[in-house]
């Protein structure tokens, strides 16, 4: 509306009036008393760190019982106020992780951590500020984040930490004439003649036979055991026997085409001479399966009987210089390796 001035002969003109808001919702529109008004103004637009809750629409009037029990708004926690970014610096689209890992009475993830081995304190917490350490597949950047070891999965760079307190892994040097078993009726020497004092129900993976050496984990966590042992996994089992020389030069290409034996063909993944001498030499045979005194039956089956075998290597752990009827604890690189042959 137009602005008038009221005034008679010698009266001073009255002053302009303060500007009036309309009481339109959302009011876009200012009614004043100046000259030159009546003019409409734009509604204000919100600044770049103004804070939108999603689901709400800004600008507009807040719904009768918005704050009731039950309601949205009463209901919307903070976690779901997401700032107005810049587009220039954030894809379209982009919200807030939220970590939904947090265990309220759990341990702090850098105690957790540390605990297992993986380093100190101080350089756990900056490999959780480098967005390098993951629970339950989500990157946990917060120094006091609680979690649950015992039954939550965590990471760091991408391989599994045993956090849980009550998992052990062991790696004992299988001597020539143990049992592979936790206890034998004939009252020969088992494998529980040297695990009794580590750990209980402690079980091995796999067996060795009576007569072979080397190798031999055991452990308490029966997930891992199971995949270890089971063929769909491929895990590779690396042997050293030494046989009756001279090796053909075929004998690598026949082993890993395939041997026919009584319980079907199997096949070896790689194959080579270690040392020839004399009339002995010591070949090296790797393969996957599991199958009882399958290195000794396909080596007798090509006309190679084996005088000597020992399992060198399972998977990532190497026996390396353990003595026979010695055991050791794994180290956390060699469980976290283990792990991640068999995807978990």
């Amino acid at each position: 509306m137009r602005s008038e001035w009221r005034g008679g002969q010698g009266e001073r003109p009255q002053r302009p009036q303060r500007a009036e808001r309309s009481d339109r919702p959302g009011g876009g529109e200012w009614r004043s008393d100046r000259p030159g008004g009546g003019e409409r103004r734009a509604p204000r637009t919100p600044r770049r760190d103004d804070v939108q809750t999603l689901g709400q629409a800004t600008g507009g009037p807040r719904r009768q019982g918005s704050g009731g029990p039950g309601s949205p708004q009463r209901d919307r926690i903070k976690a779901a106020r997401q700032p107005i970014r810049d587009r220039d610096l954030f894809p379209e689209g982009y919200t807030d992780e939220r970590d939904t890992t947090e265990v309220p009475d759990g341990i702090r993830l850098q105690k957790v951590l540390a605990q297992a081995g993986v380093a100190s304190r101080r350089a756990c917490e900056e490999m959780i500020g480098e967005g390098r350490v993951t629970v339950n597949g989500q990157v946990v950047r917060r120094f006091g984040a609680k979690v649950d070891p015992a039954a939550q999965v965590i990471h760091v760079d991408g391989k599994r930490i045993p956090t849980a307190p009550d998992l052990v892994y062991y790696a004992l040097n299988k001597p020539i004439g143990v049992v592979s078993t936790m206890d034998d009726p004939q009252g020969r020497p088992c494998l529980a003649d040297y695990v009794e004092e580590l750990a209980p129900r402690l079980f091995h993976v796999g067996r060795l036979d009576t007569e072979t050496e080397g190798l031999l984990l055991l452990t308490n966590d029966g997930e891992l055991a199971n995949r270890l042992t089971h063929p769909s996994y491929g895990v590779q089992k690396k042997y050293w026997a030494k046989v009756p020389g001279p090796i053909p030069r075929d004998l690598g290409r026949r082993l890993k085409q395939g041997i026919e034996l009584e319980d079907g063909l199997v096949r070896a993944d790689s194959f080579s001479i270690v040392q020839e001498h004399g009339q002995q030499a010591l070949v090296e045979v790797v393969l996957h399966e599991g199958r009882k005194h399958v290195v000794r039956r396909m080596l007798e089956e090509t006309g190679h009987r084996v005088i000597d075998l020992a399992r060198i290597e399972f998977g990532p752990v190497k026996l390396g210089r353990t003595k026979p009827g010695t055991i050791r604890a794994l180290t956390l690189k060699e469980v976290g390796e283990l792990y991640a042959a068999v995807k978990l």
